[in-house]
Parts: structure tokens; C-alpha cells; sequence
């Protein structure tokens, strides 16, 4: 493919999960569409899968104004060395301005390979995504108890990731006009990893994402024991379980249940932090949250300057009276 002139569109590497859109994608569309709004330039979109035909038409009604789609059977799982040589040798062809993706177990893996192949620079797990006064890309990040602005002024694209919930999903124009481009993929794929069968895992429990009330716990567990503790809160409330970084550094809990900067962002109606000192790599994954309380042991802890309502004692200590407390209100509240 010869290159062309940089085309300096803001463009999203858009990721399908059983042939339907990931929802970062949608919202990494609207954030395209107000960066390229400002720039001038057109928004475009990168979609890799077996039938990718139907999510381009919902991209173009995001807010593409143009969709790269590659079709093949071979697309249809995720191979990493398979993406980078289609999406690579794209890029140096058309030289885009700004390159987003979510921040996925795809994008965590394929995002960093990108930007070494393409000789740039990468910034992931981003908060918000911003023009400075130069039209560059300010990608801003949790750090040093603030935000970090990092720039890429030389290499190009200017590549970042966002986690999923960051930004709002954008309304659908189903009246947009947009143009479908197809990719020409070959007809064999040479992957080093061949997938022979995938096996989808059950979950019955609660998705952080959508839940409307959350218990997230940290160090403050103390142990394995103090955990169970704060499990049995978020079961008492029928609440959706979270936790910090050290409470799966502990192994306590997996890190799909972490809430955060490098973890999920989350929106509920009402959040309880037991535990947890609320620094700001885990606050930022509930700044959505309407309300908020928090449960700490130390009255100078920095979780009690972001929350609405708070209690200073050791989790260990108060748990087990508040849930029988809120047990006995249950069974009061089913017997009247």
C-alpha cells in the first residue's frame, strides 16, 4: 500500500464482542467527534471482525464519517499479531492525527504493540482526552494525587487508550451519512496462535457497570477474614462487589471486580468505600456516583474529603453491627 498524504483524522480502532459493538467504542466515538469538530478533520474508524457490516452503520450513526472494515472469518477472535499487521500498515498508509481505542483486554495488549511498530507514543489509561492551545492531544492521567497532561508533539498518530465509562455514550443519528470502506484482507491469515474453541464463562453475579449500588472494599480489610466481612455488606445490600488494587494484590479478589484508573469506571446511584484511604487511581472510576459514603478508621483520611456521608472506625469493628442492623430493618421492614 503506497502512503498517501497524512489525512490528520482523529481515528478509533473499534472492537466488536460477538459481533456487537464494545460500548468504550461508542463513547470513544463521541470524544472523537468533538476532537475532529475542532481540528477540522474528518473522524474514522478501524472495525476488524467476521461481519462487521451492521456495527459500521451504528458507528457512521455515532459520529464516523468514515468506517475501514475488515471482513473474514479469520477476524472473528482477536489475534494480536493478525490486527497489528492490518491496522500497522493502514496507519503508515493514511498518517491519522490522533489514535484512540479502549482500554480492553484487547486494547491493553494491541494499543502498546501499535505504537512501538509505528514509532510513537502511547498514553493509556486516559481520563479525558483535550486540544491545547497548539491543537495538540492533551492526554490526561491520575497521578502524584492530581492530574498528569502528557503530550506527544513530534510522533504521529498521538495514541491513546480510555477505559470504558469515561465518556458518555453518544445519542445514535441514524440519519448521519457516512461512507463504508472495505479493507482488502487476504484470504489466508498466517496467525501464530489458532483458536480451536472458545468457552464463555457464566457470571452470576452483578456488573459494576451497570449496577445502581456498589460496595467497594481495600487494604483496610486487613485479611482474607475482614474481606468476607465486606462481601457480606455488598450481599446483605444486594449490592455489586468492587475493590481497590491491594485487595487483589492480596488475592482476596479478582481484578475483574477492580474500580479505577486501571480498572472499571462506574456510575451508581449510591457507593459505600469500606477500607479504603481514596486515592485518587481508584476515586476517579467512581466520580459518576450520585452518592457517596465511606468507612475508615483514619478521620484524616483523604476518602472523607470526596464522599457525602462518612463513618471513622475500623471496618472490622463496625461491619458486622452495620449488616446486623441492616438485616433486622429487612425482616422489620418484610414482617410490617
Amino acid at each position: 500500500m503506497e502512503k498517501e498524504k497524512p489525512s490528520g483524522a482523529v481515528w478509533v480502532i473499534a472492537e466488536l464482542d460477538d459481533c456487537r459493538l464494545r460500548t468504550v467504542s461508542t463513547q470513544l466515538m463521541g470524544k472523537a467527534r468533538s476532537l475532529a469538530d475542532k481540528l477540522n478533520v474528518p473522524v474514522e474508524v478501524i472495525l476488524l471482525g467476521e461481519q462487521p457490516e451492521e456495527p459500521a452503520k451504528n458507528l457512521i450513526a455515532s459520529g464516523a464519517d468514515r468506517v475501514y472494515i475488515g471482513a473474514s472469518p479469520d477476524l472473528a477472535v482477536y489475534q494480536s499479531d493478525v490486527y497489528a499487521d492490518i491496522i500497522v500498515k493502514f496507519v503508515r498508509a493514511k498518517q491519522p492525527e490522533i489514535l484512540m481505542m479502549g482500554s480492553t483486554f484487547m486494547g491493553r495488549e494491541l494499543a502498546p504493540i501499535l505504537a512501538a511498530r509505528l514509532q510513537t507514543g502511547l498514553t493509556a489509561h486516559c481520563i479525558d482526552l483535550v486540544l491545547n492551545e497548539n491543537n495538540l492531544l492533551d492526554q490526561q492521567i491520575p497521578a502524584y494525587g492530581g492530574l498528569l497532561s502528557i503530550l506527544c508533539p513530534e510522533k504521529r498518530p498521538q495514541m491513546a487508550t480510555v477505559t470504558g465509562g469515561v465518556f458518555p455514550t453518544p445519542e445514535l443519528d441514524l440519519t448521519r451519512k457516512g461512507e463504508v470502506v472495505r479493507l482488502e484482507i487476504p484470504a489466508e491469515l498466517s496467525a501464530r496462535v489458532r483458536t480451536l474453541e472458545v468457552v464463555i464463562e457464566s457470571d452470576d453475579e452483578q456488573s459494576l457497570e451497570s449496577a445502581a449500588f456498589i460496595v467497594a472494599g481495600g487494604a483496610g480489610a486487613g485479611d482474607a477474614k475482614g474481606w468476607k466481612q465486606i462481601e457480606a455488606l455488598a450481599a446483605t445490600l444486594n449490592a455489586a462487589l468492587g475493590c481497590t488494587r491491594p485487595a487483589v494484590d492480596e488475592g482476596w479478589t479478582d481484578l475483574e471486580k477492580m474500580i479505577g484508573q486501571s480498572g472499571k469506571m462506574v456510575s451508581p446511584k449510591f457507593y459505600i468505600g469500606v477500607g479504603l484511604s481514596g486515592e485518587l487511581q481508584h476515586m476517579v472510576g467512581v466520580k459518576g456516583a450520585q452518592i457517596m459514603a465511606a468507612i475508615n478508621n483514619d478521620p484524616k483520611s483523604p476518602v472523607f474529603e470526596q464522599v457525602d456521608y462518612g463513618v471513622v472506625e475500623d471496618c472490622r469493628t463496625f461491619l458486622p453491627l452495620f449488616i446486623e442492623r441492616i438485616t433486622a430493618f429487612q425482616e422489620e421492614r418484610v414482617t410490617c
